[in-house]
């Protein structure tokens, strides 16, 4: 079982304290694995088994326990000394019926520390959120970041590291692609299987679509045009111009069931002289490329926008908001801010044709503020610094 140092250590620091512990993402991306890894780290610390309280509600193991009433009861069962702190780690929880109930009154009335998992946002409804009243923290867990992804597949970074990236750009972080890559005939299944569970439990099911064909070609739109500047009556038109008829409200609904399921990410617009966010014409990422590929295909014309992609989830992997940044008739890639800071970022495969160079330079010169301004690559750097604007290699970004 491989570490996922990022996730775990948040955890570890939250550990004990009387927050519920929600860990957020796609399925298949890793959570059920975080939560043994943490098991094992509270074991190691020298919590007794029978002080954990461990439950999958995707096992057969809990298949009848369906309600909150029998959820309490298990739980409150195995609660054996009142005065010593039990964990209890729930795996994909949304699965019990009105489960936060429970979670609520273990929280007040029992000496507990809770971990919860889900594969959906409505784990975090408003209703939740109301009853939970700020006494959580969510953990957002994505697929591999690029230096996961060599981490578990035990690789040497400084060799084939060109190798490496393009096999992550064309199957993604899901952590099982990794198993497969001695077939890679075999990945394509895998993740059609994620995807169609996906959108079946996720979003179908969750959210009683009745359109699932529409629902499908909405998602095949936004992975076709990652890093688009696009619009729900953009999808609408394109749609109905393909013989399905739709209006933008339902694009605006079919859209944030996805965003609820982590399968997409929305970055609005950020007007940085107005300062202040627009309301329209955002862009669209993909939680994992290999998704995506299997969606749409590989085509060399996309390459600069898988690239953006992946500098998207990277940067929201360390704790940024990012948004896209308008200054006037210009665009800048990702505006990325946290407490005090704030850097931008310009992404582009290669900036060695001049006209590209000074596309690239002009948005980040036409910001008036002192903040870092970078441009991310894949040239090998040899001039690194354009007048106070740093150049930096899109795999040595990754790996830092």
């Amino acid at each position: 079982m491989k570490n996922r140092d990022l996730y775990l250590n948040q955890l570890i620091k939250f550990k004990d304290k009387s927050l519920i512990k929600v860990i957020t993402g796609l399925r298949r991306s890793g959570k059920s694995t975080l939560l043994s890894l943490y098991e094992n780290h509270l074991i190691a610390s020298g919590v007794e088994n029978k002080h954990i309280i461990r439950m999958n509600f995707e096992s057969f193991e809990f298949d009848e326990i369906t309600t909150y009433r029998e959820l309490h009861a298990y739980i409150k069962e195995r609660i054996t000394d009142k005065n010593i702190k039990h964990y209890i780690l729930l795996d994909e929880v949304q699965q019990v019926y009105s489960w936060e109930k429970v979670i609520n009154s273990f929280l007040v009335d029992a000496n507990v520390d809770i971990y919860i998992t889900g594969s959906n946002a409505y784990l975090l409804s408003s209703e939740l959120s109301t009853l939970l009243s700020g006494r959580f923290v969510e953990i957002k867990m994505q697929p591999l970041s690029f230096k996961e992804y060599l981490n578990f597949i035990e690789s040497d970074e400084k060799s084939n590291l060109s190798e490496h990236f393009n096999q992550y750009l064309k199957y993604g972080g899901l952590p099982t692609t990794i198993e497969l890559l001695d077939n890679p005939d075999t990945i394509g299944t895998f993740l059609e299987g994620i995807y169609n569970t996906v959108l079946m439990k996720d979003v179908i099911e969750r959210n009683g679509v009745r359109d699932a064909a529409l629902l499908e070609n909405i998602l095949k739109f936004i992975a076709a045009n990652i890093g688009n500047i696009t619009s729900t009556k953009k999808i609408a038109d394109y749609l109905t111009s393909s013989g399905r008829k739709t209006t933008s409200d339902t694009i605006d609904n079919y859209l944030k069931m996805l965003e609820s399921a982590y399968i997409i990410y929305k970055a609005n617009r950020y007007d940085l002289k107005g300062k202040m966010y627009l309301k329209t014409l955002e862009k669209y990422y993909i939680v994992d490329i290999g998704i995506r590929n299997k969606l749409i295909g590989l085509r060399d014309t996309d390459y600069g926008h898988i690239l953006e992609n992946i500098i998207y989830l990277e940067l929201l992997r360390r704790g940024y908001d990012v948004a896209i940044g308008k200054i006037g008739s210009l665009e800048v890639d990702f505006v990325a801010t946290k407490a005090n800071e704030k850097i931008y970022y310009q992404v582009s495969a290669t900036i060695t044709d001049e006209i590209t160079r000074k596309r690239e330079l002009k948005s980040l010169e036409s910001i008036s503020d002192n903040y870092p301004k970078y441009i991310l690559t894949m040239d090998q750097i040899i001039f690194n610094d354009y007048s106070g604007i740093k150049v930096i290699n899109i795999i040595d970004f990754l790996l830092e």
